[in-house]
């Protein structure tokens, strides 16, 4: 076992993983921006190293100085968290040039994974059911296109295949828009991601976002966690996650689980991971492997007793799974509630000053929260301050939890939007469950 890491992140993820490895009798260095002196994180590890000014790119995302971070404090591994460089194979891959174990899959799985159109051939070589497609980039020709548009069958959507975030992404309702559609849609990618490549798939009109947590080490050993239901979006970023997913068939269920797993032992993966299906009308369709520990972990830890990022520790040391998948029981159900500060209304980032914070409490509520009364929120990074999980023999009785959780919860000094939060729990839909990717967008606008 590593006996000190540098965490690469801030924030509540940061906080998480310093409090697994502090439970494992291992030594954390705080990598922070000059705007995160005063994060919970820093406060509590051993050393901390600041490794640039605000802006992510000039901190967070700076390597050098990260791997600068690593050498002066002589840390042993480098965990990524999630966001920033997570899912950047050349960091990855630096690290271990450098000496550093990186907490997370080799820089080979995670470039397969991070190109769309090669992890989606991957998928299908190992048996994992994907969304009728291109099968592949786009070819130049007009005509080839439209056959291959007019094979999988209108609606489709245009994507970006190094895409992410619900950027480059284009919906496509007839054969008059797709030729315009593909070049807007290569311009963006190209300039989001330096990479216009893009590939067409079938656009499914209900689908709910289902996914499954894995955990994968290098002895050849792999095990399903059970599945997620993160439907409730809003511009492709998930709201509220809960765990397992409601509504699913079951014969459909066994089979995914036992192809995700199949697929971590046939390409080697190593660590944590999650595969993303869209899921409708009983079929489960591949869209993206994340291949790092996910914002919504802790439901599917709050339903199975599983610690992930200590098992992501533990397969990084070079160690076996702790657990087999006999060991793996479901116990109740679970939900997150993404807190942000930000305008409940019209979604604005509100930064400032928390003159007060106070969490909510009582059985089966856990608050992830890097919060505390007299913290300022930066306005350079992401908007989640907390997320707020309940748990309980069922979802009504973990839904009725987490009303009780959400009025509790107060937040003096920034708007959050946990009004939006109580107005969701209470929501008749919801709370029947099993609602499509759709329900949020359309209950917004309404």
């Amino acid at each position: 076992m590593m006996k000190k890491v540098l965490i690469a992140n801030r924030g509540e993820i940061a906080l998480r993983v310093l409090r697994a490895c502090r439970s494992m009798g291992i030594k954390v260095v705080a990598a922070h921006s000059s705007a995160d002196r005063d994060l919970m994180h820093v406060r509590l590890a051993d050393e901390s190293v600041c490794i640039g000014p605000a802006p992510g790119a000039k901190s967070y995302l700076n390597v050098p100085a990260l791997i600068a971070a690593a050498e002066i404090t002589q840390a042993d591994a480098i965990h990524p968290g999630y966001g920033f460089l997570s899912e950047n194979a050349d960091f990855a891959e630096r690290c271990e040039q450098s000496g550093f174990t990186f907490i997370g899959p080799r820089a080979e799985t995670i470039r397969v994974m991070g190109d769309k159109v090669s992890a989606i051939a991957a998928m299908k070589k190992a048996g994992v059911p994907t969304v009728p497609g291109s099968d592949g980039p786009l070819p130049t020709d007009p005509a080839a296109v439209k056959a291959i548009a007019q094979r999988v069958g209108y609606p489709v959507i245009i994507k970006a295949s190094s895409g992410g975030g619900g950027r480059g992404m284009r919906v496509v309702n007839e054969e008059a828009e797709l030729i315009n559609s593909i070049a807007l849609t290569q311009a963006e990618a190209k300039a989001a991601f330096g990479d216009e490549t893009v590939y067409l798939e079938k656009f499914l009109l209900r689908p709910r976002h289902v996914e499954i947590q894995v955990l994968a080490d290098e002895h050849g050993n792999a095990v399903h966690l059970y599945d997620r239901d993160c439907s409730l979006q809003r511009r492709h970023q998930k709201v509220i996650e809960e765990a397992p997913a409601p509504g699913i068939d079951p014969v459909a269920q066994a089979q995914v689980f036992k192809a995700c797993t199949d697929a971590c032992k046939a390409i080697g993966y190593r660590g944590a991971g999650t595969f993303e299906f869209l899921y409708e009308d009983g079929g489960f369709y591949f869209i993206e492997m994340n291949t790092r520990v996910q914002v919504e972990h802790p439901v599917t830890e709050l339903v199975t007793g599983v610690d992930i990022v200590a098992e992501q520790l533990r397969i990084a040391a070079g160690l076996p799974l702790s657990f087999s998948q006999d060991d793996v029981k479901l116990r109740g159900h679970a939900f997150e509630c993404r807190i942000n500060a930000e305008d409940p209304v019209t979604f604005m980032p509100s930064p400032g000053l928390v003159k007060t914070w106070h969490a909510p409490g009582g059985p089966g509520v856990r608050i992830d929260s890097h919060l505390y009364s007299g913290y300022r929120v930066p306005p350079h990074y992401d908007s989640l301050i907390a997320k707020i999980l309940t748990h309980a023999d069922t979802r009504e009785g973990a839904l009725d939890r987490m009303q009780i959780a959400l009025s509790e919860m107060i937040v003096d000094g920034v708007k959050t939007n946990g009004p939006l939060h109580q107005m969701l729990c209470a929501d008749e839909g919801f709370r029947a469950g099993c609602v499509s990717i759709h329900y949020l967008e359309k209950k917004l606008a309404e």
